[in-house]
């Protein structure tokens, strides 16, 4: 079962963004009865995706560029995830990809700050070493 979503005081800029808030993960995922790899985000969160297991990933439509931005990867399974974020209207300020290793039993997480006056939509995608592999994601922006 895949959990995804997408929330906040800022609803309405996101909706503005796209016209729809549009949160999505790709790839075939399922609930895992294990530890919870990433928790609710808060009123604060414009993503979430609690846990995906192998490849996938997510979109949205807009972030505030008056707040400053984070995204939070979790994962757990013995391998690890390959994360590619972009921002659409700010190419030139995407995270650089990352490899997060993902150990067994206990889940790793990693914080990327994207800083502020950003705005528009944002993605991910996320390659797994192994479809076993869990992972969760989280972007936030504190007011």
């Amino acid at each position: 079962m895949k959990h995804t979503h997408a929330s906040g005081a800022r609803g309405a800029v996101t909706l503005a963004a796209a016209g729809a808030a549009l949160a999505m993960t790709l790839g075939a995922g399922q609930s895992h009865a294990g530890e919870e790899l990433i928790g609710y985000p808060g009123p604060d969160g414009l993503i979430w995706v609690q846990e995906q297991v192998g490849d996938g990933g997510f979109v949205s439509g807009g972030l505030a560029p008056w707040l400053d931005g984070f995204t939070t990867f979790a994962c757990e399974g013995g391998g690890s995830i390959e994360v590619t974020f972009r921002l659409d209207d700010h190419p030139d300020r995407n995270p650089a990809p990352f490899t997060l290793d993902c150990p067994s039993g206990s889940p790793a997480r990693v914080t990327v700050p994207l800083g502020t006056g950003l705005k528009g939509g944002f993605g991910a995608e996320v390659k797994a070493s192994s479809p076993s592999v869990r992972w969760g994601a989280t972007v936030v922006q504190p007011e």
